[in-house]
């Protein structure tokens, strides 16, 4: 099924300019959007998706009200969300597998909408800049291609990507949102920033830079964070990577090195710290359960210990 844009069939484009060009409301919609104000956003409440992560909930769960997720350059964050029920997921995409991130987004909502006969599915594609590379226009091509073969009807609400998306800052490019949160009660999508990533975020990070699929982070029925079990090489050759200069880092380790947030190099070598300290993955995942945490009373996450 096609894409809609204020409930008319989006025609064939071949790139986002083209889109922009045909449909200029959604580049009213996509600056509207990037001029609101950013929020930090309490941990409180919150649940976090990192890179390829992806997580869903409703509006009756008691243990999240904000699904969000920042650091984004080349990345896109995808929201979609069901009016009817309410069930919204948020996805950090890296261009990894597109076509079945797509539809682990699509499954997530629908079944957390099974039985609700109204309503219509509403998507926002945050993400992407101008890059050199043309990284983030394959990407916005990939997954709005990806939407339109779903067999539901999909209305394309925000789309403030590549070059909506794009500043230039002493010559550079760059993103102007790198992140969003959505409100789980009202659907609300907003720019966002996260001082806090976890829980697990060096474990979370590990598997994402080994190598790690797309993968849903979140039990909303119980309300549990759930990561792993993950596995990588105990033979993991990156410890070279410790003594190279944040410029070496930024070159081979980024798709955009002159976009990055100011932390991503000591993101990096925290990342490879953890995974130096942990060669054995097995070993952190005791009868290959996975890492289990609920929400306590003082609003943080806590790590369940399974018997």
């Amino acid at each position: 099924m096609p894409l809609f844009f204020q409930n008319r069939e989006l025609d064939c484009f071949r790139s986002t300019a083209e889109l922009f060009d045909k449909y200029p409301h959604l580049q009213e919609n996509a600056k509207a959007f990037r001029s609101k104000p950013r929020v930090d956003v309490d941990p409180k409440h919150l649940l976090y998706v990192q890179q390829r992560e992806f997580a869903a909930t409703t509006p009756a769960d008691n243990c999240v009200s904000i699904l969000g997720s920042d650091d984004a350059t080349t990345c896109h964050l995808v929201v979609l969300r069901h009016t009817g029920s309410g069930a919204v997921c948020l996805s950090h995409l890296d261009g990894s597998s597109t076509r079945t991130e797509v539809q682990l987004t699509m499954k997530a909502v629908t079944s957390l909408s099974n039985g609700c006969s109204e309503g219509r599915f509403e998507l926002h594609l945050v993400g992407g800049f101008d890059d050199n590379d043309k990284r983030s226009h394959k990407l916005s091509l990939n997954i709005l291609a990806a939407f339109q073969k779903q067999k539901d009807h999909i209305h394309l609400e925000t789309c403030c990507i590549t070059e909506m998306n794009n500043v230039v800052d002493k010559g550079i490019h760059k993103p102007i949102v790198y992140g969003i949160g959505v409100n789980v009660k009202t659907g609300e999508v907003f720019p966002a920033s996260f001082p806090h990533k976890g829980p697990a975020e060096m474990l979370r990070s590990a598997r994402t830079f080994t190598g790690g699929e797309m993968t849903d982070i979140y039990d909303s029925r119980h309300g549990l964070i759930k990561v792993g079990p993950c596995q990588w090489s105990p033979d993991l050759e990156i410890s070279f990577w410790l003594s190279q200069s944040d410029d070496t880092i930024l070159k081979y380790l980024s798709t955009s090195p002159f976009a990055e947030p100011p932390h991503f190099v000591q993101h990096i070598k925290s990342t490879i710290q953890f995974l130096l300290s942990h060669p054995n993955s097995d070993s952190l995942f005791p009868g290959g359960q996975p890492h289990l945490y609920q929400r306590t009373e003082s609003g943080s996450w806590e790590r369940l210990v399974q018997s």
